[in-house]
């Protein structure tokens, strides 16, 4: 696998952009929002029937408990006062807004409650965040929490938008321990949560805590037939690899090409397969992201290939290389020429397997190409053609069997009428073990002839 996917994938930037997105709603002033936004409920589309009813009835002893607290209220004219501050936000006008906070600050705030400065933090707050200056967005929303008097939805808003902050700024150490003080608080917890858990922990190298909470996101997602998020895949994906467990990486990333489908996972699925030999799905997973048009890169394709030659599928693996090749995706090297001669040999495709090793020949530096082209020719009863190329591979040297090549050499001459020729280069092969016992077989297999033939001119 790719390192470079597996480290640590959510980096600062990504987990920031990603969090602000999560918080378009919870930074919203919390006097305006519904109950069971504050109290973080989950979306229930895609749930069963029963999963909605089940929800619902955590929903209601939720708000009855807090019902049960002391409630405090916004009198006319501070709400009259947040009024024009609406007015301000309702048209992004967050300079203004700003404006409007400050006056009221300045000029009536000494007569609020400690719930209604509570609410006016939160504003200044959310104003602040808009206008991208989260420092001051955080020192506003600790403000909220200092004040005495905050209904239960204020305070749990508050916590978790500021731990939210606190990713932002990459204060993970203070994000964790909001989010886990909130946890406390919060009577339903979803999968949310644990999720940024496990990625504060994971940027702070507690790998450990980052798996428990991750782990338990997934879980709960599952458990209720839905499919966790991509993000929540990847950071498992990258914990585990860290781990070293492959097995589980391997599951993981069956889930993300199940149910993402993206080219890069078949990739990555393929070399988890090979690390653990699992040689055929090595291969189907990367044929996928071949067929994804995702496998474009010279070594991958030429992987590609060799896994279909040792699948016993050559022509495929011919027709991936020879396409590369026209395509300019693969180099026309040496040794890619050579493999790309030798799928088509294995193919039983002969007349294409020598221009292509003729192509490799001529690049190589040492003979041993030749040697071998010498013995395609010979197959394709080409004689000459296999004397010229074998003549090659002896005057360049470098010949891995000179034994086999003079056999060769011996056979198409033999082939040619040519007996007395050929007995120099069986006798030669005589002398290498290997070889000895085929290599006396055809000089006394010469000899015979040039006997019958001398017998035939007496």
């Amino acid at each position: 696998m790719n390192m470079k996917t597996i480290k640590k994938s959510i980096t600062v930037k990504k987990l920031a952009k990603k969090i602000l997105l999560i918080m378009s709603l919870t930074l919203m002033p919390l006097l305006l929002m519904p109950m069971s936004e504050v109290l973080g409920f989950t979306d229930f589309s895609g749930f069963t029937l029963g999963q909605v009813q089940a929800a619902n009835e955590e929903a209601k002893a939720a708000e009855a408990k807090y019902k049960t607290k002391k409630a405090y209220s916004l009198r006319q004219q501070v709400f009259k006062d947040f009024a024009k501050v609406q007015e301000k936000t309702e048209l992004q006008d967050w300079p203004g807004a700003l404006l409007v906070l400050q006056t009221i600050e300045k000029n009536k705030s000494a007569k609020y409650t400690s719930f209604e400065k509570a609410n006016l933090w939160n504003y200044f707050a959310w104003v602040n965040y808009s206008l991208e200056e989260f420092s001051s967005a955080t020192r506003y929303y600790e403000k909220v929490l200092q004040e005495e008097q905050l209904s239960d939805a204020l305070q749990l808003g508050t916590l978790y938008t500021l731990a939210q902050l606190k990713f932002v700024q990459e204060d993970y150490q203070g994000a964790i321990a909001l989010l886990k003080k909130w946890m406390t608080l919060q009577p339903i917890i979803g999968a949310d949560p644990y999720v940024l858990l496990a990625q504060g922990y994971y940027q702070l190298d507690d790998m450990s805590n980052s798996l428990v909470n991750i782990n338990k996101a997934v879980d709960m997602y599952e458990s209720k037939g839905k499919i966790p998020k991509e993000s929540w895949f990847s950071l498992q994906r990258a914990i585990y690899y860290g781990k070293g467990d492959n097995k589980k990486v391997i599951s993981i990333l069956e889930k993300m090409a199940k149910y993402y489908s993206k080219p890069s996972y078949w990739k990555q699925l393929s070399s988890m397969y090979g690390i653990v030999d699992r040689d055929k799905d090595q291969l189907h997973a990367l044929e996928t992201a071949y067929l994804m048009g995702a496998v474009i890169k010279e070594k991958e394709l030429m992987n590609l290939a060799y896994l279909l030659m040792g699948a016993d599928v050559p022509y495929k693996a011919a027709q991936i290389i020879d396409r590369g090749m026209n395509a300019k995706q693969i180099e026309p090297t040496s040794k890619n020429l050579e493999v790309l001669a030798t799928a088509w040999r294995l193919a039983q495709e002969v007349k294409k397997s020598i221009p292509a090793m003729q192509q490799a020949a001529q690049k190589s530096d040492s003979g041993d190409l030749y040697a071998r082209l010498a013995g395609i020719y010979l197959n394709n009863d080409e004689y000459q053609n296999a004397l010229s190329a074998g003549n090659k591979a002896l005057q360049r040297g470098g010949i891995k069997r000179p034994d086999q090549l003079r056999i060769v050499l011996g056979m198409s001459l033999v082939n040619q009428g040519k007996y007395n020729e050929s007995l120099k280069y069986f006798m030669a092969a005589a002398k290498d073990d290997r070889s000895k016992r085929f290599a006396s077989q055809w000089a006394d297999f010469a000899k015979s002839e040039i006997r019958r033939e001398a017998q035939l001119n007496i």
